[in-house]
């Protein structure tokens, strides 16, 4: 392309950018000259376009930008979320500005109005990147009798190649200290961290302690936002945390909010800063009855109960928050040293094992209602990744820590199950040859599947049709999915766990 032509695509383009913030990201006056000259810098042009824009659409100007960017060495191929991050950072409201409109929504049409304002704000700016989000792979299991489960492959988040990887390792430089650090607002971000100028936080009081709230941009569900400790510290759960979680749906009455449990292989990916995850109440969890009810000594105010799902949930419901805190805190306290080896719960050895994930929320009545999940990392020789974890025969479909997500019902997994079910299906349709030999070398995507594989070929075959194929490797996902919540459960649904289940509690309720 001749440069002349290049210079008027990048000044159109960056018009263009400029028009798209005035409309959907409220920049104005002064900032409007501001924000594109900074952008006309960073290409090195010497003036605005002048003249009729066109129509357009706000990631083909990115692409086309970007384009440029990589021929003039600005960027490399990969960067192109740091390129996004640098353009759309100068365009953004400046933090405090976004801090001030927010309460006055807040303050004329609620709490959730305002957080709705701010999603959009970050979905116009690409921190929220809706064309990523869509490719995302979603339905819904039914299952009456125990509870709906909701699947999702992750297309949003496409895993980084070899080169990629070792990029990252060597661009770490302990600033900011992590990804949920506060110190990334407005980060310029490297090949280990990602650029973060685009990301506004709405500043809260949490028990009395700086806090933050911010959206996910993974979005794994609806509102999906996360609320940050100022201070950089490890996950813990401790009283404190019941009275945070509170005090978030005191200011956010419409979403929960809970904390993945401070365990490697039961918790989060993000275990060295204090955070909670939370948003609209719309996973399964959330629709399940009680299967049993019981009144707790000395907590007249609260209702308990085992809720009817897959895993070990203590539900406490009241409209006294302190004592629905404080009852919460007192099971927790409880579970931490609680051991039944008839069940294999051993609550430490040389360390930690039991703990739970706690989920707050107003239920319907608008009760304050704390559910505890309970849970235990423990692991032995027959069962290294876990005693309460998916056996080796699951991991073909989910190997990695169950979090908070998973736990309440809504599976997250990884992109690459996408090509591969593609592939199982070929085999099951007779479009690919069956070839155990073939299948069973490690370099071969599916040899993980095998299986999975062994087992439909035998049940069904290799003449399915395309439906029916691709009936079959949900069922079996969806199969898979109840069975490792299953396995998360520490008092398993069988009358032998359902009575240790019951003494447990009957220890905690006096």
């Amino acid at each position: 392309m001749p440069r002349k032509s290049t210079e008027e695509l990048v000044r159109r383009n960056i018009k263009r950018l400029v028009d798209h913030a005035v409309k959907h990201l409220e920049l104005a006056d002064l900032d409007v000259i501001y924000a594109e000259n900074e952008l006309l810098n960073l290409f090195s042009v010497t003036e605005p376009y002048v003249g009729d824009i066109g129509k357009y659409e706000l990631y083909q100007v990115l692409d086309e930008l970007f384009d440029v960017a990589v021929k003039r060495k600005m960027y490399l191929e990969s960067d192109r979320a740091l390129f996004e991050g640098r353009v759309m950072g100068v365009l953004m409201p400046r933090p405090m500005a976004v801090v001030e409109r927010f309460d006055n929504i807040a303050a004329h049409k609620g709490s959730r109005e305002a957080a709705k304002w701010l999603q959009a704000l970050e979905e116009n700016s690409t921190y929220l990147r809706r064309p990523d989000l869509d490719k995302n792979i979603k339905w819904e299991h039914e299952n009456k009798e125990r509870g709906n489960v909701i699947v999702t492959i992750n297309l949003a988040k496409p895993e980084k190649t070899a080169e990629e990887v070792e990029r990252a390792k060597n661009a770490k430089t302990g600033y900011p200290k992590c990804v949920l650090c506060g110190e990334n607002i407005g980060y310029f971000g490297n090949a280990g961290q990602p650029a973060r100028q685009h990301i506004r936080i709405i500043p809260l009081e949490l028990d009395g302690e700086d806090w933050f709230m911010q959206f996910s941009p993974y979005e794994y569900f609806p509102e999906h936002v996360i609320a940050i400790s100022r201070e950089h510290r490890p996950m813990k759960l401790t009283s404190a945390s019941f009275r945070r979680m509170v005090d978030f749906v005191d200011l956010f009455p419409e979403y929960f909010i809970g904390s993945n449990a401070p365990l490697p292989i039961v918790g989060g990916s993000v275990l060295a800063h204090d955070h909670y995850q939370g948003g609209s109440k719309a996973l399964p969890v959330f629709n399940r009855p009680a299967r049993k009810y019981y009144l707790a000594k000395d907590f007249a105010d609260c209702n308990v109960s085992i809720v009817d799902w897959y895993n070990s949930i203590v539900r406490i419901e009241g409209k006294n928050k302190n004592q629905v805190t404080a009852l919460a805190e007192k099971f927790r306290s409880a579970w931490d040293n609680y051991t039944d080896e008839s069940v294999e719960v051993i609550s430490s050895t040389t360390a930690q094992h039991n703990t739970v994930t706690p989920i707050a929320y107003l239920n319907n009545d608008g009760e304050y209602t704390v559910i505890l999940i309970l849970r235990n990392n423990r692991t032995d020789e027959a069962r290294p990744h876990g005693i309460f974890h998916p056996t080796a025969d699951m991991h073909n479909i989910k190997q990695e820590s169950i979090g908070i997500i998973e736990a309440m019902g809504l599976f997250i997994l990884p992109g690459r199950l996408a090509k591969e079910c593609t592939e199982i299906k070929n085999i099951l349709t007779g479009a690919t040859p069956l070839d155990f030999k073939a299948l069973s070398e490690n370099s071969n995507p599916l040899s993980k599947h095998l299986g999975m594989i062994a087992q439909l070929t035998a049940t069904y075959g290799t003449s399915l049709s395309e439906e029916k194929a691709g009936d079959v490797i949900t069922d079996y996902i969806n199969t898979t999915c109840e069975k490792i919540l299953d396995c998360t459960a520490v008092f398993k649904s069988d009358e032998k766990g359902q009575e240790a289940f019951d003494k447990f509690i009957n220890s905690v309720i006096g």
